[in-house]
């Protein structure tokens, strides 16, 4: 099919058979739509493709729309923006506070592992640069423009959007677009059905293309039993007059942890001990999350208007200095110590983990997935030691892990959704997913809604005619 202004046309930039860097662009009538502006993470072929050239100007980009803040989503737009992008950026108002602190935030290391670099020498460019700097990232937040769930807007000539909540972490969404007389659905990523604090992932109208997700496409998560487990866990840590030590991702994770403690104690499940929030992102996170309370589920509602307060225990105590921090390494007794990262790959659980690691009355509780070449992951595979700062570190906690908190559905839950929806797609592309993931999730929507499906590849482009079905380029 030959291009022409009346064709639409999506190329797919990312996230096709891996799950980073997720950038879908639209084009129509001279119009050109970026969905998602993510980075790409992980592995160093991946994480090269950053530094390429843009394969379109971003100078001719009219609209970019995000699904959720998470940077394998978001954190290239400040590439974009070093390189001319000045167009609206369009996201849920909890998407837009959360880029705020997210993408200074990947400023911030994007500078300082150029410093680091020219300071070693182990950078082949000299000097070292950044992807982009603070200045950039602060100009992205400022492109920013609000939308709301559940409501169409026209965001340029023959594109308009209708976001529903996905139920992945807070401001997610799943968007249908009609671009001219057709309707593209993108799936974003879809959260789980048991999820506390967020909605479930609401239905939406499938397009005549839908991109869908597929995480866990080939797989069925382990039935959740994450509450009972803390509560088993902190009883005994108590019991050892010891600190429970859990490194948490800063958005989603750190709150299902403070609302799951919240609600033990307020069951007499657990004995009350301090919970210490250790992460200035995680403490920021956490008052976006209060902020929306409006974009609760049903029960976290209801505690809301029971005079609970569902994202505080009985003695939650926000770190968000240095000093709070350091004051942490004197405290006795039974206490929890939430901080980042979660895998513990950076930040200030890496003080606490130096610290407590080699006390046999300390628990380290991991309560997310833990990739290979983590300290994470060393320590779930029982290492006697781990390395930081230099220095290796003598292994003598208790060591726990904790099950069912992907902000992810499996493959039964995508399925859910899918069927929870209106409409049936003549074309299903599915993407953010690793090869194995994306092919397993196609042939899964092949054989059981009987969809044509697909796993994408990257820089594929599909063409939809505005009178016939979509066909591949």
């Amino acid at each position: 099919m030959k291009n022409s202004s009346t064709n639409i046309s999506l190329s797919f930039l990312g996230a096709a058979k891996t799950v980073t860097g997720s950038k879908y662009l639209i084009e129509f009538n001279n119009r050109k739509v970026l969905v998602d502006c993510g980075l790409f993470q992980g592995k160093k072929d991946l994480r090269r493709r950053n530094w390429e050239p843009p394969p379109l100007d971003p100078k001719s980009i009219d609209a970019v729309l995000l699904t959720h803040a998470h940077i394998d989503h978001t954190g290239y737009l400040p590439a974009l923006v070093n390189r001319g992008l000045r167009s609206p950026v369009y996201c849920t108002a909890a998407t837009k506070e959360l880029l705020g602190l997210l993408l200074p935030d990947a400023a911030k290391l994007q500078e300082e592992e150029a410093e680091f670099a020219n300071k070693h020498g182990t950078s082949k460019h000299t000097p070292a640069k950044p992807l982009f700097n603070l200045e950039d990232a602060k100009q992205a937040c400022a492109l920013t423009v609000p939308i709301q769930y559940d409501h169409t807007t026209q965001i340029v000539d023959g594109f308009s959007v209708t976001p529903t909540n996905s139920g992945h972490i807070l401001g997610s969404a799943a968007l249908s677009l009609k671009v001219g007389t057709r309707h593209i659905t993108f799936s974003g990523d879809i959260g789980q059905y048991t999820t506390p604090i967020l909605p479930d992932p609401q239905p939406t109208q499938l397009g005549d293309l839908l991109l869908v997700e597929s995480t866990y496409g080939d797989r069925v998560h382990s039935e959740a039993t994450a509450k009972e487990d803390l509560a088993r866990i902190m009883r005994a840590t108590f019991e050892r007059d010891g600190a429970l030590i859990i490194p948490a991702f800063a958005i989603g994770r750190t709150q299902t942890l403070l609302y799951y403690i919240a609600a033990l104690e307020r069951e007499d499940e657990v004995p009350i001990m301090p919970v210490y929030v250790d992460s200035p992102m995680a403490v920021d996170t956490t008052q976006i999350y209060r902020k929306f309370q409006s974009d609760y589920d049903f029960e976290a509602k209801a505690l809301l208007l029971s005079g609970q307060r569902p994202l505080l225990t009985k003695k939650t105590v926000f770190c968000r200095s240095v000093q709070d921090s350091k004051a942490l390494n004197n405290l006795e007794g039974p206490r929890v110590i939430i901080s980042a990262s979660g895998m513990i790959n950076g930040g200030r659980i890496l003080h606490h983990m130096r610290l407590h690691l080699p006390n046999p009355n300390t628990t380290v509780l991991l309560a997310g997935y833990q990739a290979e070449g983590t300290r994470g992951r060393d320590l779930q595979n029982g290492a006697d030691h781990i390395k930081i700062f230099g220095s290796y570190v003598p292994v003598r906690a208790r060591i726990e892990r904790l099950s069912g908190l992907s902000a992810h559905a499996d493959r039964n839950e995508l399925l859910r959704w899918l069927r929870s929806c209106q409409g049936k797609p003549q074309l299903v592309k599915v993407v953010h997913g690793e090869e194995d993931a994306s092919l397993s999730f196609a042939k899964t929507l092949r054989e059981e809604l009987g969809w044509q499906a697909s796993a994408a590849n990257h820089l594929e482009k599909v063409e939809l005619d505005t009178t016939t079905l979509c066909r591949l380029e």
